[in-house]
């Protein structure tokens, strides 16, 4: 099938994908392998090194820190960090069932965007399922907030983002990006948009075992009056590009794509993640659907009895 727009059956890889990296915070090297999955089995990450190895559901009630970026963790205790991209790659491109092999507790952070993540998909392929794409379709508003953070939920027919930050430098200022996200659009928008750090807070962040993975090969180096980077930027705002691309992999835990219009000002994994619970919470402000016609895109029919999580219950700087 085509990468450029959503199926309206399920979708796995064709077949196994293997990345090696430091994860931007420990700085260990770790293998990530991807495999096909079943239909309706969703994200799943299997940790076979580090700290207590075991299962851990792709899941938002599987968080459990999200300081700096999204920490997932089992119940048998294995957990691992840094999800967001890669989940960001799988939920963007459009694959709904994945099987996730790492052998720490980290993903590797790779470039820093989801680009390798969407080569590697591209490479590997997409095979459709038998069972026909599940939505979560939003009914009415939500709304959360976090301090200065605003996040809301509205109606949609499709997934469009509406992100806007705000940063007291003016190498980053007040920068926005409204995009309906495809596989199209997500590869050329989104993929390629790195995480960033400020230069001012790297000592800081070591001290604390943070970072201790970055450099300028995959983080966007701010500095007190340039970007250190010397290729300087992928996109002109960049930064809102990669908190968009944030958000994509966190709501990929909410267990099925979602049509609906996210807009959040000052965003952060931890709105993101609160936003999910809010849904999760206000049962009558969405309902699980399922594509009816495959040969058209969002036409979509109830489905009662879906046992999707809602139906049976990096280093960029976190308020922009």
């Amino acid at each position: 099938m085509s990468f450029r727009s959503y199926s309206n059956r399920q979708t796995t890889l064709e077949r196994d994908i293997v990345l090696k990296g430091a994860g931007v915070h420990s700085g260990a090297e770790v293998s990530l392998i991807l495999h096909p999955a079943e239909a309706n089995s969703g994200y799943n990450f299997y940790v076979s090194g580090g700290k207590n190895a075991g299962h851990v559901p792709g899941d938002f009630r599987s968080v459990t820190n999200l300081t700096l970026c999204t920490v997932i963790s089992g119940a048998d205790g294995a957990s691992v960090a840094t999800v967001e991209h890669l989940l960001s790659a799988l939920r963007g491109m459009g694959i709904d069932n994945a099987d996730i092999e790492v052998d720490g507790n980290e993903l590797p952070i790779l470039d820093g965007s989801a680009e390798p993540f969407v080569a590697a998909i591209e490479e590997a392929g997409v095979r459709e399922l038998d069972e026909a794409r599940r939505y979560i379709k939003i009914l009415r508003p939500v709304a959360v907030t976090d301090g200065g953070s605003i996040g809301e939920i509205f109606p949609y027919d499709g997934f469009r983002l509406d992100i806007e930050i705000d940063f007291p430098t003016p190498l980053i200022g007040r920068q926005r990006i409204d995009l309906d996200v495809t596989p199209a659009s997500f590869k050329k928008h989104l993929s390629r948009a790195r995480t960033f750090g400020f230069m001012k807070d790297v000592k800081q962040l070591w001290a604390a075992g943070r970072a201790l993975g970055s450099s300028l090969e995959n983080t966007v180096a701010i500095g007190e009056d340039r970007i250190l980077n010397p290729e300087g930027l992928r996109y002109p705002d960049e930064f809102v590009r990669h908190k968009t691309l944030d958000a994509v992999g966190d709501f990929a835990l909410a267990g099925a794509a979602i049509l609906g219009l996210y807009r959040s000002k000052r965003p952060s994994h931890k709105l993101n993640s609160m936003m999910l619970h809010a849904l999760y919470e206000n049962r009558d402000a969405w309902t699980v659907v399922e594509a009816a016609d495959k040969t058209r895109r969002h036409y979509v029919s109830p489905r009662a009895d879906f046992g999707i999580a809602f139906a049976t219950p990096n280093f960029a700087p976190e308020n922009a």
